[in-house]
């Protein structure tokens, strides 16, 4: 399944752009679910909602694109955007929030179709992944390839990453779930750590690559040894 979201005031064209996509999606035996936005506010406000990729409309009256594609990098690096404009010189200012291209305005099917089929090989190629965390600074989306390990924090967890400490409001075990098939393990009832980043496993703790250390409570110790058995012979 893949997210997209169409954010446009012209509710007409963004209607018509969200046919164009099932019609693609239809075509391709591609599963693609449609979120619809009518400003920027409204996009970089939203909620629970995870997206792929983004067409944006740079010319809005209730804050552009250009100000919620900043909005949008500033917490999220990885969710592609496609501008929508009727003027090229708008659309070539948007490079500079990592824009994968951007579309003229009106949109002919063949031209979209161009565009899906080069953004979804290329997505599919970097297979990303990523966990999605709501709290009281927004919505942030946390590739696992920088997160370090989570610790159980007041009621909450925080997730320490390659560019610093983020609070998920969820609980620690439902987290552990959703990181099950992602080499995270628990070493402690308050931590669970990405196998990737361990350098060493001494007799109640655990070295990361970055000199950091946390704890291994005794009864997990003899999982974590034989997981990170399995990870490391897996990748000698």
């Amino acid at each position: 399944m893949y997210n997209i979201g169409i954010c446009d005031d012209e509710q007409d064209f963004a209607r018509e752009l969200e046919d164009m996509i099932g019609q693609y999606a239809r075509e391709s035996g591609t599963e693609i679910r449609t979120t619809l936005f009518r400003n920027g506010r409204e996009l970089i406000e939203r909620d629970k909602i995870e997206l792929d990729l983004i067409f944006l409309d740079i010319q809005m009256d209730i804050m552009d694109g250009l100000e919620a594609a900043k909005r949008i990098r500033a917490k999220d690096g990885k969710v592609s955007i496609i501008f929508l404009t009727s003027l090229t010189r708008y659309a070539l200012a948007g490079y500079e929030y990592h824009a994968v291209n951007y579309i003229i305005k009106p949109i002919k099917y063949a031209r979209l179709k161009r565009e899906l089929d080069r953004w979804l090989e290329s997505y599919r190629r970097e297979d990303k992944k990523y966990i999605l965390v709501n709290n009281e600074d927004g919505c942030h989306r946390v590739d696992l390839s920088t997160l370090h390990y989570l610790e159980t924090y007041n009621r909450n967890v925080k997730l320490h990453t390659d560019s610093g400490e983020i609070i998920s409001y969820k609980k620690m075990k439902e987290l552990e779930a959703q990181l099950k098939e992602a080499h995270f393990i628990r070493c402690h009832s308050g931590y669970l750590v990405n196998l990737f980043f361990v350098k060493r496993v001494g007799k109640l703790e655990i070295t990361l690559t970055d000199g950091e250390v946390i704890p291994i409570s005794q009864p997990k110790r003899k999982s974590v040894m034989e997981e990170l058995a399995d990870y490391w012979g897996d990748r000698l």
